[in-house]
């Protein structure tokens, strides 16, 4: 038996080749009810490495039985294991088109939420134009996971892209959802960490006449960053941040919105203490 945790050894993947063999024979012999059974019994684990692996393998099926219909079935279906397979089926059967994998996506973020937040991870990494078109869509969702959804994996675009995030984000800010707020100061955290400039002119701008709660978040966010740097192994790696950092305190402590000014006291505060 495949183990139920952990990652995948040789023996596992041998016996995961040969089901998928069985459910490939299933398949091509018309027996659609038997392929089903087949891939249901693998599926069904709360391995995550077997999910992702049988879907892998299901996509490379070249035959003409309904393996389409059937996994657009089991995304639907009551079993995480087989929704989460089925998901992954999708996603690399369709690697060479990422705007279906995002439709698809939009059937199973609440569904499969651990396997949907890793494929958007992947498709900002590796498809980020189109991200960066359909996630808007998304950031406008009534559903709060989509929302939080969107940003996710964002950060793979942090150095290169750094002004789309912080507008991106910056849309987001007021947002209710706790979950929407603990992944705005999860990219703006890495955002901070690579392009400081550019986060401070724009924090600056998020403060002026903000509420007490949208300070009080981005406030947050500065104080990890400021603890990051001041550990003693990323020292070296934060010494632009710090520099930065100084250069807005003495810039903000004397302007006239007192939000700023409040922050600039924060600061440094902030650094007296590391």
């Amino acid at each position: 038996m495949i183990k139920e945790m952990g990652r995948l050894n040789l023996d596992d993947y041998k016996i995961m080749d040969a089901q998928v063999e069985k459910i490939f024979k299933s398949l091509d012999k018309g027996k659609r009810e038997q392929a089903i059974k087949e891939i249901e019994e693998m599926a069904n684990t709360a391995n995550y490495f077997v999910r992702e692996e049988m879907g892998k393998r299901l996509a490379t099926y070249q035959g003409k039985g309904p393996l389409d219909e059937i996994c657009a079935e089991m995304l639907d279906d009551f079993i995480y294991g087989i929704r989460a397979t089925a998901l992954f089926y999708f996603y690399y059967k369709r690697q060479d088109d990422p705007r279906v994998i995002v439709k698809t996506l939009e059937k199973t973020v609440e569904s499969v939420p651990w396997e949907s937040e890793t494929i958007c991870f992947e498709l900002w990494k590796n498809y980020p134009e189109i991200m960066k078109e359909e996630m808007p869509h998304w950031a406008m969702s009534p559903n709060e996971n989509k929302r939080s959804m969107s940003m996710h994996g964002m950060e793979n675009i942090a150095d290169k892209n750094p002004q789309y995030i912080l507008t991106f984000i910056g849309r987001l800010l007021d947002d209710e959802s706790e979950e929407v707020q603990k992944k705005i100061g999860h990219i703006l955290t890495q955002v901070g960490r690579q392009r400081p400039l550019q986060t401070y002119a724009n924090i600056r701008r998020w403060l002026v006449g903000a509420s007490e709660e949208r300070v009080d978040a981005i406030w947050q966010t500065l104080r990890k960053l400021g603890s990051i740097f001041s550990q003693k192994n990323q020292r070296d790696k934060g010494f632009d941040f710090m520099n930065v950092t100084k250069r807005v305190i003495q810039e903000w402590k004397n302007d006239p919105d007192p939000n700023v000014a409040q922050m600039s006291n924060r600061l440094g505060q902030l650094l007296r203490k590391q």
